[in-house]
């Protein structure tokens, strides 16, 4: 492979590390062999926490309203938890909704949007486009 191949993608830059309540499905479905019934999950992780939409759940509480009995493939039983959990972004903290972050769909561009408790004096309606340099604002 070339060199080429590693600036394909933009470079993604973590924040801060923030605990997420809960194990991911996919590691807790590891730790099991399937074909299983739904009892056996029940008793190997059901006190197991699953990270969610809505929080944190215990397997067990998602088994309760998973109508299967046996569960021959992994992609399977993942299927049914998911019907039941739905899902979307797993909230990272209890404070992000007062944060004044919001969420910006900007394609390829590097778009950096400002919070509340932004340093700079920058409102959370300023959008700042640094891939040629511009500013642009939302009506005051």
């Amino acid at each position: 492979m070339s060199d080429d191949a590693d600036d394909a993608g933009p470079v993604v830059e973590l924040g801060e590390k923030t605990p997420v309540e809960g194990a991911p499905l996919a590691r807790v479905t590891a730790r099991l062999h399937w074909p299983i019934e739904k009892s056996e999950i029940d008793r190997h992780e059901g006190e197991s926490s699953i990270r969610t939409p809505a929080g944190p759940q215990t397997v067990s509480t998602i088994l309760e309203d998973i109508d299967e009995t046996y569960f021959q493939r992994r992609q399977e039983f993942e299927s049914h938890v998911r019907d039941v959990i739905g899902t979307g972004p797993v909230d990272a903290s209890d404070d992000s909704a007062d944060s004044g972050a919001g969420v910006v769909d900007a394609g390829d561009a590097e778009v950096e949007v400002a919070t509340a408790d932004d340093e700079s004096g920058a409102s959370a309606d300023d959008v700042v486009d640094e891939s040629d340099d511009t500013e642009a604002k939302t009506d005051e």
